[in-house]
C-alpha cells in the first residue's frame, strides 16, 4: 500500500524511479519493486525515500492503521 502511494507521487510530480534511487541511495531495482510488486518497504528505506524527496515521514502513512 506504501509502494503503491509512493509510486502514485512520482507519477503525479513527473519523478522518475531512477531519480528517486539517486537521490536516495536505494537501487534502481528497489525502488522498483516497492512501487511495482508492492513489496514491503523498510523504515530505513522509508526515511530516505521521504527525505530524498523532501516530504516529512508522515506522507505516505495517513490513514494507515
Amino acid at each position: 500500500m506504501i509502494g503503491a502511494r509512493i509510486k502514485d507521487y512520482l507519477n503525479t510530480n513527473g519523478i522518475k524511479q531512477s531519480f528517486l534511487a539517486e537521490k536516495s541511495g536505494i537501487t534502481v531495482a528497489r525502488i522498483s519493486d516497492i512501487c511495482n510488486k508492492q513489496t514491503k518497504v523498510g523504515a530505513v528505506e522509508y526515511a530516505k525515500i521521504c527525505k530524498a524527496l523532501g516530504l516529512p515521514l508522515g506522507t505516505f502513512l495517513e490513514g494507515i492503521e
